[in-house]
């Protein structure tokens, strides 16, 4: 336990948080007929985690650095846990939505802690089985989350995929109060509160702006609005960053255009792999009639496809050019997305498992890879930084993706059910629809074409930024250097986040 014991505290905490981003899934028919949810809502479900998540993960990391690692990473569980039991015993969507984004606040500390707490503790040979454990452990997370979230949604209910957290985060503390010392990075650094701010602002509006825009209108004068807001944050962020001492993003790292490459790749991943699960998910569920768990498995290819890949290529393609590896794969992703885009009015779950395989195929090429080709673009002082910026990228990317994959859902929808019964459809409520006199002919075909359209965007992305990658992604044979071999202070930095 003593040797090992930290390994298993750190290994709970991203169970939980990495869970969470795939585990509420499966759930989202149940959560809305249950607080009588729209799309929207259903969308900030996801997005709210993700967008905190992603905002938060440089600023909470370097804050970390200066009042302890342990320290932040504890507070980081009693936060996720809180915020767990108030998503359980949420009475309305504002009030699931706000804990959902107090969740992504914890997950963040924990995420931006978890490897430098590791590699505080492990060197040598027992660092490596270290991170190697402890990303199979991540990406299991990942492949079980739609099937623990059926198998608690259809058994329990819905809320206790969050009170399921509560026993978890106990265990976690414990082990780490027990196991894990306090450690600390460079205390001399200020933390970029204020780039922070205006990077989450951003982040935020520029998401919620094409929700709305999905039932307002692009021309809208709200959706306008905000936009701008977006764009303003967006400035400011720009302009802190190449202003203060200690900046949370150095703006001169995309002057490289390897850098460039893995970043646009990263926020190009998550949406293409992931963006479309959610609706359909809620095709599954309400349109084909699948239960929870049915709906979990349906699309565990995608997940489980990927696990397997990215634990036996991680040997094979050792020593493989990054830019392949990740070019290559994103290439699948498009591929197996674009695969998925077969629907018709009578077609069943069975027909997406060519399209989810091969997507998977290529997640796992991409996953393991991707935090290594940005530590090898940039200096080794920037490592930690580079590794942060890629989850930063790829939380964002998902949320964007659920954002905008949804608005190309409905907008497809619309052109046959008019906007309010695409809406509705989206949102789970085809038995309302059904009710209400409109044919089920109608109904599969409508939400057939929105899937089709919004898998093929995600596809084409996915395709697009893997040539992207291989254009600009260069360098030779080898993997890139290895976290256990920075010297020194930047061995934290260097897997924060990777």
């Amino acid at each position: 336990m003593r040797k090992w014991g930290p390994l298993t505290a750190v290994c709970l905490g991203t169970f939980m948080l990495l869970l969470d981003v795939t585990i509420v899934i499966v759930a989202l028919p149940d959560m809305a007929r249950a607080l009588d949810a729209s799309l929207s809502d259903l969308q900030w479900v996801i997005d709210g985690y993700a967008l905190a998540l992603a905002a938060l993960l440089l600023g909470i990391g370097a804050a970390a650095d200066r009042l302890g690692r342990r320290r932040v990473h504890v507070v980081g569980i009693v936060l996720f846990a809180a915020a767990s039991l108030a998503c359980g015993l949420a009475s309305s969507p504002a009030l699931l939505v706000a804990a959902r984004g107090v969740q992504g606040v914890g997950a963040a500390a924990m995420f931006a802690t978890t490897l430098p707490l590791l590699a505080s503790v492990y060197g040598g040979k027992d660092r490596s089985v270290a991170l190697g454990l402890w990303g199979a452990v991540a990406g299991g997370a990942a492949a079980i989350g739609p099937v623990v979230g059926g198998l608690l949604t259809e058994g329990p209910g819905w809320r206790w995929i969050f009170f399921v957290n509560l026993p978890v985060s106990v265990a976690a503390i414990w082990l780490t109060g027990r196991t894990v010392p306090e450690s600390h990075g460079a205390r001399d650094r200020r933390t970029d509160w204020a780039g922070t701010a205006a990077f989450a602002v951003f982040a935020g509006a520029a998401t919620y702006a094409v929700v709305r825009a999905g039932s307002a209108g692009w021309a809208s004068g709200q959706t306008l609005a905000t936009f701008g807001i977006a764009a303003l944050a967006l400035v400011c962020f720009v302009v802190v960053e190449l202003r203060v001492a200690h900046p949370l993003l150095d703006l001169s790292l995309f002057r490289t255009s390897a850098f460039t490459g893995v970043m646009a790749g990263s926020l190009a991943f998550n949406l293409a792999a992931f963006g479309v699960l959610p609706y359909t998910s809620i095709w599954l569920q309400t349109v084909l009639g699948l239960s929870p768990v049915q709906g979990g498995l349906a699309v565990l290819p995608l997940a489980a496809t990927s696990f397997v890949v990215a634990a036996v290529g991680g040997r094979l393609l050792h020593g493989a050019p990054p830019r392949l590896t990740i070019g290559v794969g994103l290439v699948l992703v498009g591929a197996g997305t674009l695969g998925q885009a077969v629907l018709g009015e009578g077609s069943s779950w069975p027909v997406l498992i060519p399209g989810l395989a091969v997507a998977g195929i290529g997640t796992g090429l991409v996953s393991p890879a991707i935090a290594g080709a940005a530590l090898a673009a940039v200096p080794p002082e920037r490592a930690g930084m580079a590794g942060g910026a890629v989850n930063t990228f790829r939380q964002l990317g998902y949320a964007f993706g659920v954002a905008v994959l949804g608005t190309v859902l409905t907008a497809r929808m619309g052109e046959s059910l008019g906007d309010a019964k695409s809406h509705a459809l989206a949102g789970g409520g085809a038995a309302g629809l059904r009710a209400a006199g409109v044919p089920e002919q109608a109904l599969r075909s409508a939400f057939a074409s929105g899937l089709n359209t919004a898998a093929v965007v995600a596809g084409a992305v996915g395709i697009v930024a893997g040539v992207a990658v291989l254009l600009l992604v260069k360098g030779g044979r080898g993997a890139p250097k290895a976290p256990e071999a920075v010297e020194g202070g930047a061995v934290a930095e260097a897997v924060r986040a990777g």
